[in-house]
């Protein structure tokens, strides 16, 4: 786990946590986790379950989504979800705000690579430049994803060739995040 991806990650996982501390006095809770298990739960209490990132060991992999659509994944995103288990963290990025994807459990992981799959086949018969999603916005034909040709982290409209390069990396993306604090 020494990728230049798990350390920002972890950084910026650690900003987030302290956020949550310093407002609400406790780790980050969602109701929207009840009932679902994961390494990294520390409380369920049948009405919100707190949480905090776990590292995976071993780190997950991406060998179905890379065999399914025949296309090798760029290692920051390998690295980005499969360094970690925890809950998505809501972020802001300049006047972005959008929670950022995280892997909650091994199923969430095969449901991930997933959508993976079917987001990289629309887009190669849209005939656009690959890309795997890394945050949701409000607006929900946007996403933050990682450009898999370049690692450039990118404002993505579903379904269009625009995009806006937001950072040359994701490790100087996480590096500029700030964490936001809300309840699910």
């Amino acid at each position: 786990m020494n990728h230049p991806v798990t350390a920002a990650l972890a950084e910026f996982s650690s900003r987030f946590l302290h956020e949550w501390r310093e407002q609400r006095a406790c780790l980050p809770c969602s109701s929207d986790l009840i009932g679902l298990a994961s390494p990294c739960i520390e409380t369920d209490n049948g009405d919100t379950v707190s949480w905090q990132p776990v590292a995976r060991e071993p780190e997950g992999r991406f060998d179905a989504v890379e065999t399914g659509i025949e296309l090798r994944l760029h290692p920051d995103i390998t690295a980005f979800y499969g360094s970690f288990f925890s809950g998505d963290m809501a972020a802001r990025f300049n006047d972005l705000e959008f929670d950022l994807l995280q892997v909650f459990s091994e199923s969430d992981h095969e449901r991930l690579q997933e959508n993976i799959l079917g987001h990289l086949v629309t887009q190669r018969r849209l005939k656009l430049k690959p890309t795997v999603f890394i945050g949701v916005m409000d607006a929900e034909d946007q996403v933050i994803a990682i450009c898999n040709l370049t690692g450039n982290v990118i404002l993505e409209t579903l379904g269009k060739s625009d995009r806006e390069v937001l950072a040359y990396d994701i490790e100087s993306f996480l590096r500029q995040l700030e964490p936001v604090v809300k309840v699910s």
